[in-house]
């Protein structure tokens, strides 16, 4: 009698299997739907930071380049004139702030807030 009561509760039922198939899968596809956010944002760390080689030339040739590589790196949830760009001391800081959105399911999103600052020098060095 006992073999038989073992041999009935062995492993997982097949509902167990599709709840945490489920659940699994939607965090996947959460990360799948995120990560074009997060590779975008990258994108906008590098062209600030691309900034130093123009530091020289002040805000009008920061703005210039700015444009230039937000073009290049196609970026969508900023636009290049809201960066801010303030003289701090002998330095330049770049300030982009903003917050991008993405669809997850039906009426459910995700807002990702994202604020960095790049300092440059006068001369060009970090």
């Amino acid at each position: 009698m006992r073999d038989r009561a073992r041999r009935r509760e062995r492993g997982m039922t097949t509902l167990g299997l599709v709840v945490l198939i489920a659940f699994v899968g939607m965090f996947v596809y959460a990360g799948i739907r995120l990560v074009p956010v997060y590779l975008e944002y990258f994108s906008v760390v590098k062209a600030l930071e691309g900034l130093k080689s123009d530091a020289d030339g002040g805000p009008s040739q920061m703005r210039i380049a700015l444009e230039k590589r937000f073009d290049v790196e196609d970026i969508k949830s900023l636009d290049w004139k809201a960066v801010e760009i303030t003289k701090e001391g002998p330095n330049w800081a770049v300030h982009a702030a903003y917050d991008a959105e993405t669809s997850f399911i039906g009426n459910i999103g995700f807002v990702v807030h994202f604020d960095k600052t790049v300092l440059l020098n006068a001369s060009g060095t970090p």
